[in-house]
Formats: structure tokens, C-alpha cells, sequence
């Protein structure tokens, strides 16, 4: 074999070729376009009356009826969801990260308390409504801390499974040298379990508009939730469907948001996802 056709040949070890970071654009902008899409098939569907329009609403009888809101009314709906939401995954994140870590690093305690947080995670979120507002009246209070108990449990949970999960050798490279339980819950065990915590983080968020609906369901005078209460009480559909796409839209920019951070926080990493384009 000649010299240079050896050249030509590719070891089943050698490293795959990336894809071009322009494919990946094109597959990124196709998955924004594609909801865009969708609307677009329904609003020809209801126009051609192949869908009831009494049943789904065309996309643009829903943005008209979002309109005749006006900007202020349907800006103090958003910003009362959007700050319930806020306020209550701070705590419920608050809250977990505190639980999680404490029953991550003793088995004692995780022992303990978990079967009671296991039972507790079971219970459906209009069943905790009644209890808040018969605990603390129908204010702020209730709403947000119905949230809190949505973004409790998975950020708890993947907090005490990241840990558990560290490698066991990093964790005696952090004995070997030793450092404190303080250094090494800092610098080893906190950094290790992250990636499962950033996975949590986002799963709370989820639920915590997930509650927030539920919240605003029941007790509310402004908000997406009172906004979908409001228009099944008056036969809207449309006021129904442009609630659940303000729904599907906020939490997708709060992922977004949280998933930056994410990735901002975890550059560091060198996995396979992260050395694709």
C-alpha cells in the first residue's frame, strides 16, 4: 500500500466528523417555524370549517380577542401570573436546594424525612387549594405558596440524586487532600451534581406555572389562570386558547432563560452534546 493511501483510510477510533453549524441552524429554525406552522394549518382547518369553530377557535380569532383585552388588562394578567410564578419557584428552589443538600450528605436524615416528603409529593395540587385558603385566606400568600410546593419537590429530589450520584473516587480525592465537609460539598460534590440540579431546576419551573394555573384557578382576580376560569364561565373559547398559548409562551421563555443560564454555569463541561455544533 502506498504511503499515501493510507491516509485515506479513517480508524474506527478516530474522532466523527461535526456537522456543520449551519445544519444545525437550519433544524433549530425549523423548530421555531414549526408552531408557527401548526397555527397556520388550524387557522386554514377552521376556515374551511373541517375543525368546529365553536370547539378551537381560529389562531386569529384568539389574537383578536387577546386584542380587545387591550394592552393594559392583559399586561396585568401576565404580570400577576408571571410574578406568582417567580416569587414561588424562588422559595420552593430556595427550599429544596436547603432540603436536598441537608438529605443528600446524611443518609440519617434522608432516612428520616423521606418517606414524608415521598407522600407529600403525591398529593395533587387542587387538593393542597383548600388547605392554603382555609390556612391563609384568599390573598397572595396561598397562590405563592402552592407554587413553591410545585417547584419543591423535583429541584428536591434532583438535588439529593446528584449528590448521591458523584463519583466516588472524586470524593476521596477531596479526603485525600483534606478539605472540610464544607469545602467538600463546594468544590466537589456541588459542581458534580449540577447538571442533574439544572434538570430539576427546569422540571420546578414547569410545574410551578403548572400550580400557578391551579392557584389562580380557584382563588384569583387577575392572571392567565382567572383569565382561563373566565372564559369558561362566559362560553370564550377563544379567551380559553389565547390563555393556554400566553401559557405555553411564557414558560417556554423561562425555560429558555433558565436553560441559558444552564448552559452558561456548565460551560465547563465536556460531554458529547456540548462538542456538537
Amino acid at each position: 500500500m502506498a504511503p499515501d493511501d493510507s491516509l485515506t483510510l479513517s480508524s474506527p477510533l478516530s474522532t466523527p466528523e461535526r456537522k456543520p453549524k449551519s445544519a444545525l441552524q437550519r433544524w433549530r429554525m425549523a423548530g421555531l417555524l414549526l408552531p408557527v406552522a401548526f397555527l397556520a394549518l388550524m387557522e386554514a382547518l377552521v376556515r374551511l370549517h373541517v375543525v368546529p369553530e365553536h370547539l378551537v377557535p381560529a389562531p386569529s380569532t384568539i389574537a383578536e380577542a387577546l386584542w380587545q383585552l387591550g394592552g393594559d388588562r392583559l399586561g396585568r394578567h401576565i404580570g400577576a401570573s408571571s410574578l406568582r410564578v417567580l416569587a414561588g419557584f424562588l422559595l420552593g428552589t430556595a427550599a429544596g436546594i436547603a432540603f436536598g443538600a441537608t438529605m443528600g450528605l446524611s443518609r440519617r436524615l434522608d432516612a428520616l424525612f423521606d418517606p414524608s416528603f415521598q407522600a407529600l409529593r403525591s398529593i395533587p395540587s387542587l387538593a393542597w387549594v383548600p388547605v392554603l385558603l382555609l390556612w391563609m385566606g384568599i390573598d397572595e400568600a396561598p397562590k405563592i405558596t402552592l407554587i413553591a410546593i410545585g417547584a419543591f419537590f423535583p429541584v428536591h429530589l434532583a438535588v439529593v440524586a446528584g449528590i448521591r450520584d458523584v463519583d466516588r473516587k472524586l470524593v476521596e480525592l477531596g479526603e485525600v487532600n483534606r478539605l472540610s465537609q464544607t469545602e467538600l460539598f463546594m468544590r466537589i460534590l456541588l459542581p458534580a451534581s449540577l447538571p442533574q440540579i439544572f434538570t430539576g431546576l427546569r422540571t420546578g419551573l414547569s410545574l410551578a406555572w403548572m400550580f400557578m394555573v391551579a392557584a389562580e384557578l380557584i382563588a384569583a382576580t387577575r392572571g392567565l389562570g382567572y383569565l382561563l376560569s373566565d372564559g369558561r364561565e362566559t362560553g370564550r373559547p377563544d379567551l380559553v386558547f389565547g390563555a393556554i398559548l400566553l401559557l405555553a409562551l411564557l414558560g417556554k421563555l423561562s425555560d429558555t432563560v433558565l436553560k441559558f443560564a444552564e448552559n452558561r454555569v456548565l460551560s465547563w463541561r465536556d460531554t458529547r452534546v456540548s462538542n456538537e455544533c
